[in-house]
């Protein structure tokens, strides 16, 4: 099997639901092995979130792809030994509770950088830990409001609403991941172990750079304004005669493609249209004019037509055309795996690509203990008498494949 980047490195992986299991996915999914350690009996939360297929859930198979599992209780003093000795031989912990909770559990980043001095602790919360707002929870939800994401998205005219991924989730997954491989490579360039510390409603202002200087620079409040674009046009959605496509010419040079293409001349040189900034201040117009085009002919015949001439244009597609698209498997976009008690089942494939060290999903999410004892064996040597005791004593939990799957 070809090396991959983050080979060698090893991950304590104590998050839950999204965000921080997001940020260990991508770890693992770059080489890095990953041991979620997860409340024996019970996980992770997301174990529980529907729907299942024979007791597992579809939504933490999902964000959990490459990892192993262990059950251990870090309430224990017994289970924080066993952790701790992990973390001796371990490079990366990803925690995403609440602010002090590593450190009333007696495991925070100065009693494992005692146990080993070049641990990277990357901790993940919706606002930090120094910040006036550090105790507070976070959802997705509130932090797509407050980052004012939600400000800017919906219909022109109604009322805000949430992107339908949870991007307020998946932006600090991504910044953590990169926070944690920054940390790597200062480790090896003798900056040893540190922490990082990620805000969920910090990632979302970072996605806001644009808006905030178009405010900045204009003193008006950006708006919502449906799928159009507020510094480019024609960007938009556009009815079909059986569906809908989006269509982007953003510059003067694909405008007048555009323009030839759709037999309008005339627009390249309408006075409304000559330039973006014209485009922008008139793109009601504008939109009016294409859709009465658009809407006779059906979403194939544009794609086409749009793909042949260099136009950036797409179909609007559902979940199932999503999956059933040629693209997605050619790139390895959407695999199936096989799982130990769900059977076959389709996740998302890993989109960075690399020509020598190249990365691709072939394990999939763990049952919850499934490699206690494996990793307690080799990570520490322990023997089976040791384990036997932590599981009677609920230190532990194990699971093993049933003798009719071997």
């Amino acid at each position: 099997m070809a090396a991959k980047p983050l080979d060698g490195v090893r991950v304590l992986d104590l998050t839950r639901i999204l965000a921080g299991p997001y940020c260990t996915a991508i770890l693992a999914n770059l080489g890095a092995e990953v041991i979620k350690i997860e409340i024996p009996g019970k996980g992770d939360d997301s174990r529980a979130f529907t729907p299942h297929v024979h007791g597992e859930s579809a939504y933490f198979m999902s964000h959990n792809n490459q990892k192993k599992s262990i059950a251990l209780d870090l309430k224990k003093e017994r289970g924080r030994e066993v952790f701790l000795e992990m973390v001796r031989h371990s490079d990366v912990v990803v925690e995403n509770f609440r602010n002090d909770i590593m450190e009333k559990l007696h495991i925070g980043y100065d009693i494992m950088s005692e146990v080993n001095p070049n641990i990277i602790h990357a901790s993940l919360s919706g606002f930090g830990s120094t910040g006036p707002f550090r105790h507070r929870a976070a959802y997705d939800i509130i932090i797509q409001a407050m980052g004012g994401v939600m400000s800017l998205t919906g219909p022109e005219g109604g009322e805000p609403l949430r992107a339908g991924i949870s991007i307020g989730d998946i932006a600090a997954g991504l910044y953590t991941a990169i926070g944690v491989i920054s940390a790597l490579f200062g480790r090896e360039r003798g900056q040893g172990g540190q922490q990082v510390d990620v805000a969920m409603l910090d990632c979302m202002v970072a996605f806001m750079g644009n808006y905030l200087s178009q405010y900045k620079v204009t003193g008006e409040i950006p708006l919502r304004i449906g799928n159009k674009h507020h510094s480019l046009a024609p960007f938009s959605s556009y009815k079909t005669a059986d569906s809908v496509i989006v269509m982007a010419a953003g510059n003067d040079k694909l405008f007048s493609r555009l323009c030839v293409v759709l037999e309008r001349e005339d627009l390249i040189t309408d006075p409304r249209f000559t330039t973006n900034m014209l485009r922008v201040k008139n793109k009601y117009d504008l939109d009016e004019i294409l859709g009465n085009i658009f809407i006779t002919k059906t979403s194939l015949y544009w794609v086409r037509l749009f793909e042949e001439k260099g136009i950036p244009c797409g179909r609007v597609n559902t979940v199932k055309e999503l999956i059933e698209h040629p693209y997605m498997w050619g790139q390895d976009m959407v695999l199936e795996v096989e799982h130990p008690v769900a059977g076959k089942f389709l996740t998302a494939g890993f989109p960075v690509k690399f020509s020598g060290t190249p990365c691709r999903i072939e394990k999939p999410a763990p049952v919850l203990g499934q490699h206690t004892r494996e990793v307690l064996s080799e990570l520490l040597g322990m023997m089976d008498d040791d384990m036997r005791t932590l599981e009677e004593s609920g230190i532990i939990g194990t699971w093993e494949m049933p003798v009719d799957k071997k």
